[in-house]
């Protein structure tokens, strides 16, 4: 314990009154991570404003891949490119031996949620895309906290590795489950992962486990008005499913969240629709009723085909774990939050922000809540809500997330506000702090072996010894195109 003490003494002290952009102690080894982010704001905020203005949808962003893959070859670490079938996938490596930590990095946008750096609703392109989950900031706080790592890794000559992975399409597409499935994350110790926020502390929600899953239904076409008798419609498919599916949620666990939409329903009135597809959403806190949820959806679907004579076809788009906590790795990055401590806006940034919340109807003490760092709450299980690829991550290697305040106070989560904070110095702010929690986590798990083991220790127990992981997406090859109009 003294060797722990002694650490995050250090570390408190070598950071105290250097959380500024300035503030340097070269003489403290440590502190070499620390000031190469406080002398690289410029630098990071140029590149998350660069994949910002770039905003692509899942599997589809090959400029924000590229741009981060750039920028950490720049800076000493080996490239895999393409890696488990997917062009915009990677993985980042610098160092060597053990320990091997790594973070994960997103940087997928979302569609029609296109917004200007403004306090007010103004897209940049009508329908376009836009980062409104913030992972423009996500990749690039992964990547700085990683290079401020190399750099300390290499100024003490000290054993360790850190691996980035460039990890596509969490919108929907599950990126990071194809990369689990191929074995890119064995032989990692711990991974690290961060999410822009409205405030900051470390997540203890387990999250839902998720199907997505397509029911297309095929039919035959015929005139509407002259001839009805010799089509089956397969819009009529797709309605009769999503009725049943309607009926079922009175006798559903309440826990479970069952949504769709319709892209593809038919081409005009008076065709019968040969094609219609339908996408779902089905989700529950535990992938095990999420099992039972997804069979009694496909039993209704299969109904649905036979009461109306048409064909059905079943795609398993994508599917999430639920996440596994570990509670010796979320005070252990809890202790590096309070060092860092939280966001604090200039002027300019201060009356943005006060837009924001005058728009939202809220007051602007709320504006307090980024500059505090959330006390460490108790492991909270899923009772709804939503589901994210790091799920499967977790089930495999012992893995933490937290949040810094990227967005302002009282902003919805895939909002267009969100898209206009993520893009400024706000932002910018936000992930400098999210590099460095990265950072002192990663140093004090490069110092303490025993910090490791205790969290494997616990992750192994939480897993239990029968575990056996079993992607929920099977073996489909990862779903490219799922962004795209089929």
């Amino acid at each position: 314990m003294r060797k722990i003490i002694t650490t995050g003494l250090c570390l408190f002290l070598l950071l105290s009154g250097s959380l500024a952009q300035k503030g340097k102690r070269k003489n403290l080894p440590d502190n070499v991570s620390i000031d190469y982010l406080n002398n690289s704001f410029a630098v990071y905020d140029k590149l998350q404003k660069l994949v910002w203005s770039n905003p692509e949808l899942g599997f589809l962003e090959f400029k924000s891949s590229v741009f981060l893959q750039e920028h950490l070859k720049e800076q000493g670490f080996t490239l895999e490119t393409g890696v488990a079938g997917i062009p915009t996938a990677f993985v980042a490596t610098y160092g060597s031996g053990s320990p091997v930590i790594g973070i994960l990095a997103e940087f997928d946008a979302l569609p029609g949620l296109s917004q200007d750096t403004v306090p007010y609703r103004k897209p940049v392109v009508e329908g376009g895309n836009g980062h409104a989950c913030g992972h423009n900031a996500f990749g690039v706080g992964s990547v700085a906290g990683a290079v401020a790592i190399s750099r300390w890794l290499e100024a003490g000559k000290h054993s360790g590795t850190i691996k980035v992975f460039g990890t596509p399409a969490e919108e929907g597409g599950g990126g990071k489950v194809y990369m689990v499935r191929e074995g890119l994350f064995r032989g990692v110790d711990v991974v690290l992962d961060w999410h822009p926020s409205t405030g900051n502390g470390v997540s203890v929600d387990s999250g839902t486990a998720i199907e997505m899953i397509d029911y297309i239904f095929t039919g035959v076409a015929a005139h509407a008005a002259g001839s009805p008798e010799k089509g089956r419609s397969a819009l009529d498919g797709v309605e009769a499913l999503n009725y049943m599916v309607n009926l079922l949620r009175e006798h559903v666990p309440a826990s479970s969240r069952i949504h769709y939409v319709i892209p593809d329903g038919g081409g005009a009135p008076n065709v019968v629709p040969d094609y219609a597809r339908v996408s779902y959403y089905i989700r529950n806190p535990d992938r095990r009723v999420l099992k039972d949820l997804v069979e009694w959806v496909g039993q209704a679907a299969e109904g649905a085909a036979k009461g109306t004579q048409t064909t059905l076809k079943t795609e398993i788009i994508a599917g999430f774990y639920e996440r596994l906590y570990n509670k010796k790795l979320a005070e252990l990055v809890h202790r590096q939050l309070e060092i860092v401590g939280g966001v604090h806006y200039d002027a300019r940034e201060r009356a943005f922000a006060e837009a924001i919340v005058k728009g939202l109807g809220n007051s602007d003490t709320t504006l307090k809540q980024v500059e505090k760092i959330a006390p460490l709450a108790q492991e909270r299980p899923s009772t709804g809500g939503g589901s994210s690829d790091v799920g499967d991550v977790s089930w495999n290697v012992p893995t933490v997330s937290f949040g810094t305040a990227v967005f302002v106070p009282g902003s919805a989560g895939h909002s267009w506000q969100n898209a206009a904070s993520g893009g400024t110095t706000i932002g910018t702010k936000g992930l400098i702090n999210a590099a460095k929690v990265f950072s002192l986590t990663a140093i004090a798990l490069y110092s303490d072996p025993r910090l490791i083991s205790d969290a494997r220790t616990e992750f192994e127990e939480r897993r239990g010894k029968n575990f056996h992981y079993i992607p929920l997406l099977g073996d489909r090859p990862p779903a490219l195109d799922y962004r795209l109009k089929k």
